[in-house]
Formats: structure tokens, C-alpha cells, sequence
């Protein structure tokens, strides 16, 4: 079998051993590290992390001759605090995708000079990207925290910036009209149809959907842990596989390492598989649904089924139950407030004189108060 990587883990190259078995590698000038042969999974991303600082640690060395004191060194610093090591590779990754940008720009100025109109600046040149200056302004935030923890700083500029306004809700929540227009234009058997049903039956994400595999079926049952949460202990998510699901992964060749690889068998990235579904949604003409609204779909579709908040949660592997009510705010209020009706019975209200609403909301007379009358 030829060697394979991707881009998400673009280190990483197959070889099969003496045993006739798969295995992952990461192998440069000379150095060779094993990665096992559980693709994709915890251990997998965690050896593979090890792996890639151990090839850059040169490379380190050389980040820290930058000016001391810089904005640059700084994040030198900070990247190799035991905090930000424990974060997840994902974590990490994230983390300097969105400082790199500043760093090219800022990286040469004193971390001690950087006042809250600095910041202020700095953030607005996103303004019409909100999220995105939220998401730096937290990445400032954790770096500043950092200067002071090694004492650069007394203070932390950022926090006396106020994050940007974002639409309430954040992602669109799939409503069932727009689930059956997506599989109504993606019809099953093809890449479409399968992403949706893997993450709308699983709740995943997409960086775990992407992962997932027949390494991850166990029984009638499919199971993994979440990475975002895997390296602070994030609890496996066991799921029972629904008849839905089960098609979609049919169509699958037993011998694909993950259930959505590309055609050259290599494992697909999250953001790839976030721009294909925005393609897909546009062709379904489902301009506000997204990826990650499918997470909010099945959290919206297990409340309106009467699910509580923990059953949800193991599901979506949510730490916490407010992050679980974030998900459940989209839920069917009206279907909800129905089952709470249906709750009552007769015995539990006093009985009253039932009247003729239709008669009484027709005629303006009777929409009238008492002494308001003209």
C-alpha cells in the first residue's frame, strides 16, 4: 500500500509491517516515531502531537532568539508553558492559526508597550467579522494572562476591551423542513448524504466526524471521544446507531480508514469538509445551515422527544448543562408548551366556563376594556 497523509495530520505516513498489518509513522531526516495503528484516535493524536514538537524542538530554539520581550516571544513562550502543552493538538493548532496573522504584523512589539487602544485597533480591522475578533481578542486575552504569570506584566490590557456583539443564537439550528431539503437535492449513496447523516445521527463534530471509522463501531453501537474535550478528561460518547445511520455507512468500503475519506483514501480535514457542506447547503438552497448546526439539531430534536439535560449531554459529550441549554434553546417551544398542557389534567385547575373565542375575537366590542370604551 502506497504511503498516505493528509492535512490534517500531514506528518503522518502509512506503511504496512511484517505482520501484513497498517501502520502510522512519522518519519524526517533520519528520525523515525511510531504513531500505532489506531488511526485518528486519542492515542493516535496524542503521539502524533509528541511527535511534531519533538521534530520542531530546533525549530523552537530558534523562535526564542527573537527579540526579548516581543509580542513573538511571548507566544514562544507561552507555546511551551505546561498549560497550553496539556491543550489538545486541535487546541493548539486553532490557537496559533489565529495569533499567526497578528504575530506577522505585531510580533516585533514589546509586550509590555500593548495598551487597551492598542487592542481596541487591532480588533476592529475584523469589525465585520465578530466572531473572529472575539476570537482573538480571547487568544490576546490568554496571552497577556501568560506576561503576566511570567512577569512581563502587571496587567491585562484586553480585559478592558469588551468583546463584539454577535448574532444571538450563534449557529443556525436545522429546522426539519431544511433537513429534508438537503436530502431531498443529496440523495443517498453519496458524500453529501453520508456527512449529513454521520453527524446529524452521531451529534459529532467536524473534526471528529472526519475521524470516525469502522474502527469506531462496536457492536450495534458507535463510539469516541470528543477531541476538543479529550485532554481534559472528555468522557467516550456510546451511541446507539440508528437505522438511518446504518444505511448512510453501508455504502462505505470496509476497507476506507475513516467513513469520509477522499477518494484517494486519504482522511478528509475538518475545514475541508466545512467548506464542502457549505456547497452542499447552497445547493439545497439552505443559505443559513452550516456544519455545526447539525450538532444543534439532534441537541433541538432529543429536547422536543423529552429528553433531560443529561441524556442529551451524552450524546453531544457537553461538560457542562449549560453548554447542553445553549444547544436546547431551539427547541419546538410551541410542541414543548403543548406537552406541558398535555401534563394537566382537570382535576389539577378549577373548573371554568368555556366561551366562544372565535365569536368574542370577531366583534371589536369585545376586545375593549371596561372603561376604555369610546
Amino acid at each position: 500500500m502506497s504511503k498516505k497523509s493528509d492535512r490534517q495530520y500531514p506528518l503522518a505516513k502509512s506503511y504496512t509491517d511484517r505482520h501484513g498489518r497498517l501502520r502510522w509513522r512519522v518519519r524526517r531526516k533520519g528520525v523515525s516515531i511510531e504513531l500505532g495503528p489506531d488511526y485518528g484516535t486519542e492515542d493516535f493524536v496524542r503521539r502524533y502531537a509528541e511527535a511534531v514538537a519533538r521534530l520542531n524542538a530546533p525549530r523552537e530554539a530558534g523562535k526564542a532568539r527573537v527579540k526579548p520581550g516581543t509580542m513573538r516571544a511571548l507566544a514562544v513562550e507561552r507555546y511551551k508553558s505546561p498549560e497550553f502543552r496539556a491543550c489538545t493538538a486541535g487546541t493548539q493548532h486553532n490557537a496559533k492559526l489565529i495569533l499567526e496573522p497578528f504575530l506577522k504584523k505585531h510580533g516585533h512589539k514589546l509586550a509590555a508597550d500593548m495598551r487597551p487602544q492598542d487592542v481596541r485597533k487591532v480588533l476592529a480591522e475584523k469589525a465585520d467579522t465578530p466572531a473572529a475578533a472575539n476570537n482573538l481578542r480571547k487568544q490576546l486575552r490568554q496571552l497577556m494572562n501568560h506576561a503576566i504569570a511570567i512577569g512581563w506584566r502587571s496587567d491585562n490590557p484586553v480585559l478592558a476591551v469588551k468583546p463584539y456583539k454577535t448574532k444571538p443564537g450563534g449557529y443556525h439550528t436545522w429546522a426539519e423542513h431544511e433537513i429534508d431539503l438537503f436530502y431531498e437535492a443529496h440523495a443517498e449513496g453519496t458524500l453529501p448524504h453520508l456527512a449529513m447523516t454521520l453527524m446529524l445521527w452521531t451529534g459529532a463534530a467536524k473534526v471528529d466526524a472526519v475521524a470516525l471509522g469502522w474502527q469506531n463501531i462496536k457492536g450495534d453501537r458507535i463510539e469516541y471521544r470528543r477531541r476538543k474535550t479529550a485532554g481534559q478528561g472528555g468522557d467516550l460518547i456510546s451511541i446507539r446507531i440508528m437505522p438511518a445511520l446504518a444505511a448512510a455507512i453501508s455504502h462505505c468500503s470496509p476497507d476506507a480508514l475513516t467513513f469520509l475519506e477522499t477518494k484517494d483514501g486519504r482522511s478528509r480535514s475538518p475545514n475541508g469538509l466545512g467548506n464542502l457542506m457549505r456547497r452542499w447547503c447552497d445547493a439545497a438552497a439552505l443559505p443559513e445551515c452550516s456544519a455545526h448546526g447539525l450538532r444543534k439539531a439532534i441537541a433541538r430534536r432529543l429536547a422536543e422527544a423529552g429528553s433531560s439535560a443529561k441524556e442529551i449531554a451524552s450524546v453531544t459529550g457537553h461538560k457542562t448543562l449549560a453548554e447542553v441549554q445553549r444547544y436546547t434553546d431551539a427547541a419546538d417551544r410551541e410542541h414543548l408548551a403543548d406537552q406541558a398542557f398535555d401534563k394537566l389534567s382537570e382535576r389539577t385547575i378549577p373548573q371554568q366556563k368555556v366561551v366562544n373565542l372565535s365569536k368574542n375575537l370577531g366583534e371589536p366590542s369585545a376586545m375593549l376594556l371596561k372603561g376604555n370604551k369610546k
